[in-house]
């Protein structure tokens, strides 16, 4: 424990910026609706985040190693910080995509910061509980922020403010609490042309799953207001279905090390069309019935991005796994900077049932392409695939964090 010790002041900061940023993404939903926001605007702005966050991820280690990693974060979260406030002294569409594109870059500067931070101070031996502890933080702070909501209202200029406060509040574990300076990061290596021919199937499941989930985050607290929730009803909403996700992925990532890999993606991708289904056509405009399928929903949809990267894994060579997550991250990012507009699209022309519609659509298809995939190449034998790990999509520095002894990360970096 005491060589996890100098960390806690990172995971601190770590859990306030992802509860910020979680509380901002569903508050914005609200706040645009009761501003008179379409669906389609929205939806927008959840695409200029997802830009924002691409652009972010590729351009942080520039700018870390200029600067180094204190001043980067000081910059990144003091402008982040300005952009919340932004929002509630200027409410236009047009403001509020271009504060969301400049979140998304901020957001994706301080994820790799504080992921690069952490993978310079922890062991190969620690690696294993940091990340254990690192996903409940994640987890923690995300639905708990939720909630600040419904206690201030989506209304007025308290609950910007707040948000405000938390991006600002994480300077200070982060300046007193560590007096390091570590190298910054080598530049992620990215070849998606190479990830792409080492598992098809991982690539365009990553693909899918940031079209749907960036689209389930974006719009589902529009989805779950226009169909008659109070708000305290549309943070439980998102809350739940991101709850779910947490909770079932571990049995399902042991099951997975266990049989063919794609045939348990093939059975969570099918679930999780039939909960969206069910979301379609059982739930109706019952908060507890949403809350239950919802659960059902997140629990098998949110899990598909780390088992397309397990299986994408599997067919990669050793001392691969960095390079293979990096481009899998960016994958993701390009689906879901797609996701939120076009579900919007269908949502603003057939009403908020359809987001669930268009997410079933698109899990059909990534179910097409995992039958087609097994008819056309043998799986991978049991001894030779790696050990299921859960990722976060924070940044590409996620895949050196969570790497496990052995595994190479590209660079001199320890």
């Amino acid at each position: 424990m005491s060589s996890i010790r100098p960390l806690i002041p990172l995971l601190i900061a770590a859990g306030i910026l992802l509860g910020g940023n979680g509380l901002q993404g569903t508050l914005i939903a609200l706040r645009g609706a009761q501003e008179g926001f379409s669906a389609t605007v929205i939806g927008l702005m959840g695409t200029f985040y997802f830009a924002g966050f691409l652009l972010g991820c590729l351009a942080v280690t520039r700018i870390l190693k200029a600067v180094g990693h204190v001043r980067t974060f000081s910059a990144l979260a003091a402008t982040a910080s300005a952009g919340t406030l932004l929002l509630v002294l200027v409410i236009d569409p047009v403001m509020w995509c271009a504060v969301r594109f400049a979140g998304g870059f901020c957001f994706a500067g301080l994820f790799t910061v504080m992921e690069a931070w952490l993978n310079s101070g922890v062991t190969n031996k620690d690696r294993a509980r940091v990340l254990a502890i690192y996903r409940m933080v994640d987890i923690g702070s995300v639905t708990s922020a939720q909630f600040l909501i419904p206690i201030f209202g989506a209304g007025g200029f308290a609950i910007f403010a707040i948000m405000s406060m938390m991006i600002t509040l994480s300077l200070v574990p982060v300046s007193l609490g560590d007096r390091s300076n570590p190298t910054p990061p080598e530049d992620v290596k990215v070849d998606l042309p190479r990830v792409w021919r080492i598992s098809p199937l991982g690539s365009i499941g990553c693909i899918a799953v940031g079209v749907t989930n960036s689209a389930f985050r974006t719009l589902s607290p529009v989805y779950a207001e226009q169909i008659g929730m109070s708000v305290a009803d549309v943070v439980t909403f998102v809350s739940v279905g991101i709850f779910g996700g947490a909770l079932i992925q571990y049995p399902l990532g042991y099951l997975s090390d266990r049989w063919d890999r794609r045939s348990v993606l093939l059975a969570t991708t099918s679930c999780a069309m039939l909960a969206a289904l069910a979301l379609v056509f059982m739930a109706g405009a019952d908060p507890f019935l949403n809350f239950v399928i919802v659960f059902i929903f997140g629990s098998f949809a949110m899990p598909l991005y780390s088992l397309s990267a397990a299986h994408a894994n599997d067919r990669a060579d050793k001392g691969e796994f960095v390079l293979v997550n990096a481009a899998l991250m960016l994958f993701y990012s390009f689906g879901a900077i797609g996701g939120p507009f076009a579900a919007s699209a269908a949502m603003q022309y057939f009403g908020p049932r359809s987001l669930f519609v268009f997410s079933a659509v698109v899990y059909t298809v990534l179910i097409l392409v995992i039958l087609y995939r097994m008819q056309v190449r043998s799986g991978v034998p049991a001894g030779r695939r790696s050990r299921f790990t859960a990722l976060l999509r924070t940044s590409t520095v996620f895949a050196r964090l969570a790497r496990r002894s052995g595994d190479s990360d590209g660079s001199s970096e320890p």
